[in-house]
């Protein structure tokens, strides 16, 4: 792009900037369209829940259009953005406060399997990956970036609601979207230093909540040959009624858990025994289709059950796939009420 180009699209940027802060409501709409769905993953990373990161990015852009006046340029507009959406995210948060709460005994466990960490995020929802392509990149347009899986996937979700509410807005400012200190100082109305000591808390603290071996994992947005094939083996034995098919994709300590139930599952073959009677035998619930898709950068299955008698396969759960070593570390289970935010038809 010529120098000429690169000043008339700041010009036309300068010029909707202006309409909008005269109460243009389509240039206005033009501008936050823009940021839209950067703020959205923004607003998830802070709450861990999709449905609350909608209404964060309505309330972000109300705030916005009510204090269009004040953005005074010192800024980007998408700068003037995250600010408007972190404070939003923050007082719902001070409103609203959630704690992983410690974790109870499990309804099936094998007793050879190495229990995992002992909390758990009940409000954790799955991001569809569908909605992660394309984000705005850092200067907004015309570039756009790839959300890493290492800064979205449901171990590191769940890692960072362990942090007390503005320590995670600086990790996530400072380490995921990569703003410096005195952007994130200004951006939060803390001192630089205020800044660098929340992050110096924050990063170890974060490191005592994720999977042992997370930092031998090679960042990735693009799903691995290996991840594909670890989902469909998992699906072939749903779909199948194999336990055996089921017990060889998962790791001896593998677990499962399924929010927002306080319920979980430990050791692979517990998780076997647990699916027995939903699978195979006189008790089973019926014939299983499952279609693969993919949330946090991670493998799913999405699962509908025709039940005897029935004439349709209806939504049933949804299991996001931790993979280690070309098998199952963990499944988180979902139920049938987020399939909406995949686009998953409710029958089959």
């Amino acid at each position: 792009m010529s120098g000429i180009e690169v000043r008339a699209d700041r010009t036309e940027g300068d010029a909707v900037v202006a309409a909008a802060r005269a109460g243009d409501e389509s240039a206005f709409g033009v501008l936050v369209g823009r940021h839209r769905r950067e703020l959205h993953v923004h607003c998830y990373r802070m709450l861990g829940s999709f449905e609350d990161a909608e209404d964060m990015v309505q309330e972000t852009f109300l705030r916005a259009w009510r204090g269009r006046a004040t953005f005074e340029g010192r800024s980007t507009f998408r700068a003037w953005l995250y600010r408007i959406a972190t404070n939003a995210c923050l007082d719902h948060l001070d409103r609203h406060p959630r704690h992983p709460v410690a974790r109870e005994q499990p309804v099936l466990a094998d007793p050879d399997a190495a229990r995992p960490r002992a909390t758990e995020v009940l409000w954790l929802q799955p991001y569809p990956d569908r909605l992660l392509e394309p984000v705005a990149g850092r200067d907004a347009e015309p570039d756009s970036t790839v959300v890493a899986k290492e800064t979205i996937e449901l171990a590191f979700m769940a890692a960072i609601q362990h942090l007390p509410p503005r320590q995670r807005a600086v990790l996530i400012l400072r380490d995921v979207l990569g703003w410096s200190a005195k952007e994130t100082s200004e951006l939060l109305d803390m001192s630089v230093a205020a800044v660098k000591s929340a992050l110096q808390r924050a990063r170890p603290a974060l490191k005592e909540h994720l999977p042992a071996r997370r930092s031998e994992w090679a960042p990735s947005a693009d799903p691995t040959r290996e991840e594909r094939a670890v989902l469909q083996r998992y699906i072939d034995a749903v779909e199948q009624g194999d336990p055996a098919i089921l017990a060889a994709a998962l790791r001896a300590d593998a677990w499962q858990t399924m929010p927002p139930r306080p319920m979980w599952i430990m050791g692979g073959s517990a998780i076997v025994d647990a699916w027995r009677d939903a699978m195979v035998g006189p008790d089973a619930w019926g014939e299983w289709r499952v279609l693969p898709t993919w949330a946090n950068r991670q493998p799913v299955a999405a699962a509908y059950l025709k039940r005897p008698g029935d004439t349709e396969y209806r939504a049933s759960w949804l299991g996001v796939l931790r993979v280690e070593d070309g098998l199952i570390a963990q499944i988180t289970t979902y139920g049938e009420d987020l399939f909406p935010i995949f686009d998953l038809a409710p029958t089959l």
